[in-house]
């Protein structure tokens, strides 16, 4: 699976839990996701505590997660959105 067929999965919808990339279909957080594996869940494990993820939708998360490296503050890598947050004014 391409990196954008992974990113396709994220959504962000300022509807849907504050706003924040979930996995599409659900309401899990992909820093959830992300949470996890940093604090040592295996794959396999999340898989087994979050019925209707697939492997790709754990893929999906990290895949995001490493785009927002390469991407400057305030904006979001190409994933689907509702909106995007326009430069903060003061």
């Amino acid at each position: 699976m391409s990196k954008d067929e992974l990113l396709a999965r994220i959504s962000v919808d300022p509807g849907v839990c504050f706003g924040k990339p979930c996995i599409r279909g659900h309401r899990i957080w992909v820093s959830l996701v992300l949470d996890l594996l940093a604090a040592g869940w295996s794959h396999r494990e999340i898989l087994e505590n979050y019925p209707g993820f697939d492997d790709a939708d754990v893929l999906a998360c990290i895949a995001y997660g490493a785009e927002m490296t390469h991407t400057s503050p305030g904006q979001r890598p190409g994933v689907a959105s509702f909106h995007q947050p326009g430069p903060e004014r003061a």
